[in-house]
This record gives C-alpha cells, structure tokens and sequence, in this order.
C-alpha cells in the first residue's frame, strides 16, 4: 500500500504571489496547441518541450514515435511531457545520477515550474519515489491541481515567475542545478586525494623544464649547503691606517 504524500507547508515564494509585471525579455513565453496554425509552430513546441526537460536533445535523444503521436493531435502536451520525463535520455542522465531527493528536487522545477518550498517537499516527493517508483511520481506531478491550473493539458511547463519584485531575476532551474549533488558525489568517493595531487602539480607540456635550464640544478645547489668564508666583524678602531698605506 503506498504511502499517501506528506503534508508540507507551501513558503511564500514568489510563484505564490500574483504578479503585474510589464512584458519583455525576461518573461517566459507561453507555448500552447491552442493557438497553432501551421506544423512550423508545432515544431517550434516540441523544441521547447525538448529545451524544459532536457536542456538540450541531441538527434539520438528526441522520441520519434512520441512527436509523431503529438503532432497527430493522439497525444496531448502533458502526455508529451510524461514520456519525456519517462525516457531512457531522461532516466540514464538525471534519475541514475542522482539521489531521490535530488530527484524530487529537480522534476518539480521541471515539471511545475518553481523551486521546491523546503525540506519537507523534497522529503514527502522522494517517498512517493520509493513507495510508487519513478512513473508513479511523475504521474502525481502531472495529475496535480497546481500543474493542472497552470499548465493543464495543452501548455509546455516554464519556469513561472522568474522576475522578482526588486527588478531581478532568479537564476534558471538548469544553471543552479548541477546534475551531481554531493550527495552522489561522495557515493563515487569523488574528489579523491591523490587525484587531487595530481592536478595541483601539474604543469603545461610548454612549460616544461628543458636542458639546461637553471631550475633543473636547484636541487642540486640547495644539496651543497652553505660554502664560502664566513663574515669577519672588523671595526674602525683596531686598524693600523700608517701600515696598510703603501710606501711612495
């Protein structure tokens, strides 16, 4: 029996706060099968599709079957967007390198538009991880009220309310978000110490010693120690000026 999602309290973020902000550059565009005339802006669609969940598609990571299937009117956005995040390119590059929560924490800044609220969101999302596996987390995102009233079925998920009040930005959800936390990271045992090591001593082929230069005797020199007289203290007063002047 699966565990039904924990109660968290959502914080006053600013996706939260309705907002009257003058369009431009910073405002995300919406992009929706509502409003398409012509098979170019369908295109246009998907590509932004692509860009939200995986950053970028290369030709061996677009699903052929799953454009066809919306381009054909068979499937909807939300469909879409539910085999992206299913995917093999979508599950080999974000859900095996990562730990549940940082799982969590990433698909509902892709697939709801807005950083998790805190702590508790990110922990109640990774249970439903653990208890209904990945196709059923990313069901309950997508059969969200808060995904259903802001994107329903037709529209491509962005990252909503990116424009704060003071008249800056927050960064995107894909350039704060590095794919390994440092959770995995210490899973890997990365960085290590010797690797470590390694890089501080490097130097440049170019920048190599070559024969005879001065440095590759500097070992030696140091090895020598310190030869040569030592210091004699002599002082004004115990000099004989009258013998050390030379006879005319």
């Amino acid at each position: 029996m699966p565990i039904p999602l924990l109660e968290y309290i959502p914080s006053s973020q600013n996706t939260r706060v309705k907002g009257y902000e003058v369009p431009g550059d910073e405002q995300p565009k919406v992009f929706s099968t509502d409003n398409l005339l012509s098979s170019g802006e369908i295109s246009i669609l998907i590509e932004a599709a692509y860009r939200q969940i995986f950053f970028h598609a290369f030709a061996s990571d677009r699903e052929k079957f799953l454009e066809s299937q919306l381009r054909s009117g068979q499937i909807t956005v939300r469909d879409f967007i539910r085999g992206l995040c299913l995917s093999n390119t979508f599950t080999n590059s974000f859900y095996n390198l990562n730990s549940n929560y940082r799982f969590a924490e990433h698909c509902v800044q892709k697939v709801l538009g807005r950083d998790v609220y805190n702590e508790a969101e990110k922990i109640a999302w990774s249970i439903v991880i653990a208890t209904k596996g990945r196709a059923g987390f990313i069901n309950d995102l997508l059969n969200s009220d808060e995904y259903l009233e802001n994107f329903g079925d037709s529209i491509v998920p962005f990252q909503r309310r990116r424009v704060l009040p003071s008249g800056a930005s927050e960064l995107p959800f894909n350039i704060k978000s590095p794919r390994y936390d440092a959770y995995h990271r210490r899973q890997l045992g990365f960085p290590k110490a010797s690797w470590q090591a390694a890089v501080r001593g490097y130097k440049a082929q170019e920048k190599q010693p070559k024969a005879g230069d001065p440095s590759l005797y500097l070992s030696m020199a140091k090895s020598l120690g310190s030869v040569g007289n030592q210091p004699q203290s002599i002082s004004a007063y115990n000099l004989d000026y009258l013998k050390l002047v030379p006879r005319r």
